[in-house]
């Protein structure tokens, strides 16, 4: 587990805008809408906002390019920015794989919270061949692994190991946002 938790301060906690990150399989989803649910906020599931081409690339197990992915992070922008724009908080499942994706979306909201779920490539591996009904197949994860730039010292967020249950990761992340206050 790793914070800059120095760094997460908020008069209060449910006007917060959150991103789940990370590559496929991680845990993206469920996080986000627990903590959503938790928290009392929207919950926007990211790949709701991917060009049907993107899906398809996805499906056929293509993985995207930044220019792919160009349209659809606007979306998110766009999102981010209505909700900090309302007062509103906001928790947002996306990749976010790549530091320049997360100051797109950062350009947005400068207070915007990045949570990255983070775990053996075996354990996301087996995740994913049990998910029902998703476009994203198994053979895409190493290219999201490649792709993937961690969390930096400047950027705002925590990186949480998806061995503990989803239940442990939320309730730490209320828990350090919290007690930060």
């Amino acid at each position: 587990m790793n914070s800059k938790q120095d760094q997460m301060t908020s008069t209060d906690v449910t006007t917060l805008r959150w991103v789940v990150m990370g590559v496929c399989g991680c845990g993206k989803s469920k996080i986000g809408q627990g903590l959503a649910h938790r928290l009392h906020m929207q919950f926007i599931e990211g790949d709701q906002y991917h060009p049907s081409s993107n899906v398809l690339k996805m499906r056929d197990g293509t993985p995207l390019t930044d220019s792919d992915r160009s349209d659809w992070l606007m979306q998110l922008t766009k999102l981010i920015a209505d909700a900090r724009e309302q007062g509103h908080g906001l928790v947002l499942s996306c990749s976010a794989l790549k530091r320049a994706y997360r100051d797109l979306l950062r350009s947005a909201d400068p207070d915007l919270r990045f949570i990255h779920l983070h775990g053996d490539r075996h354990l996301i591996a087996e995740r994913m061949q049990a998910r029902q009904q998703h476009f994203m197949p198994v053979s895409l994860l190493d290219s999201q692994l490649a792709d993937l730039q961690v969390l930096q010292d400047d950027e705002v967020g925590i990186s949480l190991d998806i061995e503990e249950t989803p239940d442990t990761l939320i309730n730490h992340i209320i828990k350090m946002h919290t007690t930060s206050l």
